[in-house]
């Protein structure tokens, strides 16, 4: 059985077929020569165009499928776990149209939903070249017109999908003082702009996503129609820093994904190496380090698929965990992708060895996957922003610990995986939470909870977690707000806020989620998966528990011989598996053998 949230990813798995089998559109050797040539990936692209993909970055409020944030989380992941740069390329069209699901009239937006359901490319054009995240000090113009419309001027530069897409969703200065109410939203059509009054800037070359339109625009007196504006004249900032709630959120996705091609790239390659009469995957070290590889990747999607169902539960409280997500996912894959490759050694640098010599990484998977993940943690907001940002809830985030305030309802409701979600208000997000995090202020009550009826290993983690939060809090409550030169114990607090966090999201998701169809029995039975990610989480904040991981080995390597997605999740996948590929020692390469594979 698979739960209805992942039904989606799972029908995308299905149509888009084995990766490793050469010639499909979403292959792995079509990707690694892509990158090679640092070209688009247009056949993939064009795949999930066929398949429908762009229907699900619409709301269903605004005529497309979308329902559930959730449901979008896991058609992310599925795209990021076959190749980063085409999971990035395509949905650069959600960036680009979510302002308008934030902030326009149900009129606009349900006549932009059709056109992103159409398969039309969107950009969102927020970045300039001279300053960065700094959204307040961008320099391109909007004055208007006579007749309510806007004359642009001015460049956006590292834009991803700038020359490809025919809409871009432009932050521009309406106020010359600029400021808070200083910036609006245009969503401007290229198709519609009179002749010369633009001109796309050139590919900026990328040491990862080298295939991605990573470019810019330039406006040069661009005149636009008043159905262009966003929103009311003057909430752009306010529009973009909700938006980002939405799409840091999804970062998650595009780290768990990668996370899951890392690790089965590397179970891949050392189940076939043997050192000592067995494979190099069943030497003690191998197996720990694996082990806590797969607890990370878990604690990664139990972050990521909380906050997005919290989207829809707890909206005002999203700015936090999105900071957390867009902050924790790819610092922990960046470094999970770090342990793996040291335990590949040169096989980790290699790229596509023609004719494939043995022990090498297929395709060079592995170096693309390392070079294209690091963008992850600096588009949507940097990590330094993203700490900054929880920096400066400190005071709230204290009070709501102190105060023990936490919205039950919305917090079980998202915790409980086959609950179903109640509609996305976005009227309700809000651009600073007013009440904390309900999800970590539950610490100290989730840890009573288990204490009171779960496994004794179980409650003893937790009660350590809820010792270390009270810590983490106190140490917040320290922080003097300022708006410059934040002291860099503030950003350290900061960092084990999000650990705490993601601690009390594998202790809400176990005190909601009973196991059964749909779940990874051998993960929830026993809290095996939420024992390990707590350990994790606890000797990163300095706790010597004698908790360790080795309990995922098992279903690790289920998981990988089965072809299963390495998830929480029940999700079987496409891949080939042990059972349908043998070794071909006579020229080094495992090959399929002669079946076909379905």
């Amino acid at each position: 059985m698979i739960l209805d949230a992942l039904r989606p990813a799972a029908r995308l798995e299905t149509a888009l077929g084995d990766p490793h089998v050469p010639g499909g559109p979403c292959a792995f050797a079509a990707s690694a020569a892509l990158d090679d040539a640092e070209a688009f990936p247009e056949r993939a692209v064009a795949e999930l165009d066929r398949l429908g993909v762009p229907s699900w970055y619409v709301p269903a409020v605004f005529g497309g499928r979308l329902r559930d944030q959730e449901q979008l989380f896991h058609l992310v992941r599925v795209m990021a776990r076959r190749d980063l740069t085409v999971a990035v390329a395509h949905g650069k069209t959600y960036l680009g149209a979510v302002s308008a699901w934030v902030g326009a009239e149900p009129g606009q937006a349900e006549a932009l939903g059709a056109r992103v359901a159409a398969g039309d490319v969107f950009s969102w054009a927020l970045t300039e070249r001279d300053h960065g995240s700094d959204l307040l000090a961008g320099e391109v113009t909007a004055t208007v017109l006579p007749g309510g419309g806007h004359r642009l001027d001015g460049e956006k530069w590292l834009i991803n999908n700038a020359t490809r897409g025919r809409w871009v969703c432009v932050l521009a200065r309406t106020d010359p003082a600029g400021g808070p109410r200083g910036f609006t939203f245009l969503m401007v059509d290229k198709h519609a702009l009179p002749d010369g009054s633009w001109r796309t800037l050139p590919k900026v070359h990328t040491h990862g996503i080298r295939g991605a339109d990573i470019s810019g625009i330039a406006f040069h007196g661009a005149e636009t129609g008043p159905d262009a504006r966003v929103g009311r004249q003057g909430a752009g900032l306010e529009i973009a820093l909700k938006a980002l709630q939405l799409t840091r959120t999804l970062c998650g996705a595009l780290s768990a994904g990668a996370a899951d091609h890392a690790l089965r790239t590397t179970l891949d390659l050392l189940s076939r190496q043997h050192r000592f009469g067995r494979p190099v995957t069943e030497l003690p070290l191998s197996r720990r380090d694996l082990a806590d590889c797969y607890a990370d990747l878990l604690l990664c999607e139990a972050v990521g698929v909380l906050t997005s169902r919290s989207a829809q539960t707890l909206t005002g409280e999203l700015a936090v965990g999105s900071a957390v997500v867009k902050y924790l996912a790819p610092t922990l894959t960046d470094g999970l992708i770090g342990r793996l490759g040291r335990m590949l050694g040169v096989r980790a640098l290699t790229g596509p060895v023609p004719g494939g010599a043995y022990g090498t990484c297929p395709d060079g998977r592995f170096q693309k996957l390392q070079r294209d993940h690091r963008i992850v943690g600096m588009f949507d907001g940097n990590t330094v922003v993203n700490l900054n940002l929880l920096v400066n809830h400190a005071s709230t985030l204290v009070r709501g610990h102190r105060d023990g305030t936490v919205r039950w309802a919305g917090l079980d409701r998202a915790a409980d995986l086959r609950a179903p979600l109640p509609p996305f208000d976005r009227t309700a997000l809000a651009v600073l939470s007013r009440t904390g995090s309900s999800i970590t202020q539950a610490l100290p009550e989730l840890a009573r909870r288990v204490r009171a009826d779960g496994p004794p290993d179980l409650a003893d983690l937790a009660g350590r977690a809820a010792d270390a939060s009270g810590r983490v809090h106190a140490r917040l409550a320290e922080h003097v707000p300022a708006p410059r030169l934040v002291p860099a114990e503030a950003f350290r607090a900061a960092e084990d806020y999000a650990l705490c966090y993601a601690a009390a999201t594998c202790l809400a998701l176990y005190v909601n989620t009973r196991p059964g169809l749909g779940l990874s029995a051998d993960l929830w039975q026993d809290a095996v998966w939420v024992k390990a990610c707590l350990a994790r989480v606890l000797a990163r904040l300095g706790e010597d528990t004698g908790h360790t991981t080795d309990a995922l080995y098992g279903p690790l390597l289920s998981r990988h011989r089965s072809g299963a997605l390495l998830s929480l999740f029940d999700l079987p996948l496409p891949d080939r598996t042990a059972a349908r590929y043998r070794d071909r020692e006579a020229d080094g390469a495992r090959r399929p053998v002669a079946e076909a594979v379905r």
